[in-house]
């Protein structure tokens, strides 16, 4: 799927320089076994004069360096084995004062910008530490959101096979790391073209070297040769790094026997060694000055540089000064080693730190993991938590080597644990979704079967009802979410719609009757009546027919009805009729009007209210004649028994008038 090899550690290795302090002087040399020339102990003089020997032997540079010295020093040798690994890039001198960033804690597309910054702007063979540190942080983040989106992908049914998945900034980084590796190839082509060529003018020195001591000629004429061999030697180029420690001790060997040779003429020996010793007691100064420096990574590289020129570009001092300036420069570089090592160990302490946290972290991953929840909302709210718990993981920062590939095995296995049982969630609640699926289709059918109904009163009810249970069977797949929705919404939009531009159609008609009926009732309150009772009782009821001609006003205007009975009870006063005979006239203008409502149910009550009025003066009446029982020896105009005549008479009078309302209403139906 990617190009990318396989998922990393989280924490990228420290590519900077990290020398072997334990690399002992028989490893050293058990890497170094191509030239093998023996540093053995200085040969007689070829002029065999035994004195001039002992003094030349006395006055060899080998006590001086530490290649001879029986208990070899771990700094130096450290030191040492650095220069020969380097000695393969000696030009780049900038490779060290290249920012190192958190790239743990970049983004993806940050990763890959500065990957192709530093292939831009960067030496390509200064930048590897760097690279390798992005390349482990983008493998990681990477891998960390393909299991991201592969979970989702089977949370949302998908079969595992079928997972497939791409960036844009993955297409962008592979890309750049590809040009990397094609400019570090060809780099590496190069490169050990001239290192081979290198190797080959070095030993042409080594051999010129050997004949100096043969040739007959003036003294000053062999050392201005010899000088010539050693300004050549320092301009060679690098040669392979496993023949560096031979190819030197080599030469070294045969400028010490070139000095042997050279003590004939002491004038020129003497100044060599004086010139050799002012150079070396500066780079001692220098080294003093190091070891009060605090940027103990620079302090260190410089102190290598010093001892490249001590070992390579000088040679040896008088006898006198060799062990004292030796020594000193030994204790300058044991001051900036001791502090280097304080460093590391503070860097230590830092890392423990670290993977404190990240263990902390997992510890919290594997608590959520075990908690059991059962509904979508609280597995929504742990993800979150287990993202954010991601993210303080790769922000942590770096954690001791030994312990970083097992600490990120424990965070992947703590992530993987929980996935598992979040895709295991989902995957019951995918069923589920589907049978919610199945419901909602059923009502976007009812939905859309009814949408044209013009039967209003039984469709709004319905319409009403399947929207309230659409709310209630919970969620559908998320992919069919937005599709059925849209649908069922357009069914019952259709409905209502055509719902509310018949009512505000039929609002406006019922607006205007209400116009017509406010009109028509100002004009009955200014109505005389002319006292016939028989054309007064024809002017109220054109009135009446009038009214009733002009339908039904809106609900919230339907006290004008009432208005208009009032205004009627007004006229019906002032007729000379009887009070029974006035009421049924005016019920019969309440019946025609219930009769004309599209609904029977004002009429049922109507007749329901009726019979119950029936009912309540039948026992009225009743109660009142058994009153009349207790009035026993009374005479007939008693005032109390007068009383209660009086009200039997008018409950029956009521009774009567009930009655023919009640006809009145059968005969509707």
């Amino acid at each position: 799927m990617s190009e990318i090899d396989n998922l990393q550690k989280a924490e990228g290795e420290n590519k900077e320089l990290n020398l072997d302090l334990n690399k002992t002087e028989n490893q050293e040399q058990a890497e170094n076994t191509d030239l093998n020339i023996e540093n053995t102990s200085q040969p007689e003089d070829v002029s065999n004069n035994a004195s001039n020997t002992a003094e030349t032997s006395d006055e060899t540079p080998n006590s001086e360096t530490p290649e001879n010295t029986q208990e070899p020093d771990e700094v130096i040798d450290e030191i040492e084995a650095s220069n020969a690994e380097d000695a393969e890039d000696e030009g780049n001198k900038e490779r060290h004062t290249i920012e190192v960033k958190e790239y743990d804690k970049m983004s993806l597309e940050a990763l890959a910008i500065e990957l192709e910054k530093l292939i831009k702007t960067e030496k390509i063979q200064a930048i590897k530490s760097h690279v390798d540190h992005i390349n482990s942080d983008f493998k990681t983040k990477f891998q960390a959101l393909i299991d991201e989106k592969k979970a989702d992908f089977l949370a949302d049914g998908g079969n595992e096979i079928d997972f497939y998945y791409s960036s844009p900034v993955q297409k962008r980084y592979k890309t750049a790391y590809r040009e990397y590796r094609n400019k570090l190839n060809e780099h590496y082509k190069s490169l050990e073209k001239n290192l081979k060529e290198n190797l080959a003018n070095k030993l042409e020195i080594i051999e010129e070297l050997k004949g100096l001591i043969n040739v007959e000629e003036n003294i000053n004429t062999t050392y201005k040769h010899f000088k010539e061999l050693q300004e050549r030697w320092r301009n060679t180029g690098p040669i392979p790094r496993d023949k560096y420690n031979n190819a030197w001790n080599s030469y070294h060997h045969h400028v010490e026997i070139f000095y042997d040779f050279l003590h004939l003429n002491r004038d020129l020996r003497d100044l060599d060694f004086k010139h050799n010793l002012d150079k070396k007691l500066k780079i001692i100064e220098r080294a003093e000055e190091l070891a009060q420096d605090d940027d103990i990574t620079r302090s260190f590289r410089e102190l290598q540089e010093l001892h490249k020129m001590w070992k390579e570009e000088l040679g040896p001092v008088g006898k006198e000064h060799r062990e004292v300036i030796w020594e000193r420069f030994k204790t300058a570089t044991k001051v900036i080693n001791d502090k280097r090592q304080l460093y590391f160990k503070e860097i230590d302490k830092v890392y423990e730190k670290n993977l404190e946290k990240k263990e902390e972290i997992i510890a919290n991953i594997n608590e959520i993991a075990s908690q059991q929840v059962s509904s979508h909302g609280a597995w929504q709210k742990k993800i979150k938590e287990i993202e954010s718990l991601r993210n303080d993981f790769f922000n942590a920062g770096k954690v001791p080597l030994k312990v970083n590939e097992a600490t990120w095995a424990k965070f992947k296995d703590a992530v993987r644990t929980f996935n598992r049982q979040k895709n295991a969630f989902y995957k019951g609640l995918k069923k589920e979704q589907y049978k919610n699926l199945q419901k909602k289709l059923e009502l976007i059918k009812i939905a859309e079967d009814n949408k044209d109904s013009e039967d209003i009163q039984v469709t709004t009810a319905l319409m009403k009802k399947i929207q309230s249970d659409w709310k209630k069977i919970g969620h559908v797949p998320r992919r069919d979410s937005d599709k059925i929705w849209k649908q069922f919404k357009a069914a019952c939009n259709h409905y209502f719609d055509k719902l509310h531009a018949e009512r505000n159609a039929s609002n406006k008609v019922e607006l205007d009757a209400f116009n017509q009926k406010h009109e028509l009732l100002d004009s009955i309150k200014k109505i005389k009546l002319s006292g016939d009772k028989t054309k007064d009782i024809e002017i109220i009821n054109t009135q009446i027919n009038t009214w009733k001609t002009l339908g039904r006003v809106p609900h919230d205007k339907r006290y004008i009805e009432g208005k208009f009975h009032k205004a009627l009870d007004g006229l019906f006063s002032n007729l000379k009729m009887d009070k029974n005979e006035i009421e049924m006239i005016k019920f019969e203008n309440k019946l025609e009007s219930l009769n004309s409502s599209e609904s029977t149910r004002d009429l049922d009550n109507e007749r329901s209210f009726i019979r119950k009025k029936i009912d309540e003066v039948k026992s009225q009446i009743n109660q009142l004649e058994n009153n009349l029982q207790f009035f026993t020896n009374v005479d007939d105009d008693n005032p109390l028994v007068n009383e209660v005549h009086t009200n039997i008479k008018k409950h029956k009078e009521d009774l009567d008038l009930w009655k023919a309302k009640l006809r009145k209403i059968k005969d509707l139906y």
